[in-house]
């Protein structure tokens, strides 16, 4: 199961971020660009990084040594799946999943959920690192203990997952340059394009 991997290699997934400043600085940019307010989860929380910048009140993954690291960036924790999000209905506001749906087992699964815990009106947004980008396929081709165990999904596909049980209002999407130019720092545009990283916003 892939999160094994992830519980083996918990410090070495962080470690990415200090790694690709410039990207991961790119990447929140695109997220507070959908003003996320209200009572949050994140759904593949992981060691924490995106929920700590934009203020998410709740993670939940299944890897446990991630979450530790989650835990001490003062992210509230639990232990679980997206398949069944251990929540009662309609409780949650928004619902985060960042480059969570290549990880999981079932997609559809972890989307019909997201739709039972959000209320009335809530939102869900799901970023993807699309097959159909030059990071995509930079990515699908790097011989990495994650990235071997990813299913990349290209922006048609995830737009047509999404919208199996949610509206999709608009996409942010950021880094129009490719993995082998010099990283900049610049302003996310709110249009579905299959650029490295595109976070789907939808409406229940």
């Amino acid at each position: 199961m892939s999160y094994k991997v992830f519980d083996k290699y918990a410090e070495k997934y962080d470690s990415w971020y200090s790694r690709n400043k410039v990207i991961a600085e790119n990447e929140v940019l695109a997220l507070k660009k959908l003003r996320l307010k209200g009572l949050g989860l994140e759904v593949g929380v992981g060691t924490g990084f995106f929920s700590s910048k934009l203020s998410v009140n709740l993670g939940l993954d299944p890897a446990l040594r991630m979450l530790k690291i989650a835990k001490n960036r003062g992210i509230d924790v639990i232990g679980g799946v997206g398949e069944h999000i251990p929540f009662r209905d309609e409780v949650f506001d928004y619902v985060l999943l960042v480059v969570t749906l290549c990880f999981v087992k079932d997609p559809r699964a972890v989307v019909d959920e997201s739709a039972r815990v959000v209320r009335k009106g809530g939102r869900l947004i799901a970023c993807i690192v699309p097959r159909d980008s030059a990071w995509g396929k930079y990515y699908m081709g790097k011989n990495s203990v994650f990235y071997r165990i990813a299913k990349f999904y290209s922006l048609g596909e995830a737009l047509e997952l999404v919208s199996y049980r949610f509206k999709v209002k608009r996409c942010v999407s950021t880094l129009s340059f490719g993995p082998q130019d010099e990283p900049f720092i610049e302003e996310p545009i709110e249009k579905c394009v299959p650029y490295g990283f595109v976070c789907i916003e939808a409406l229940k």
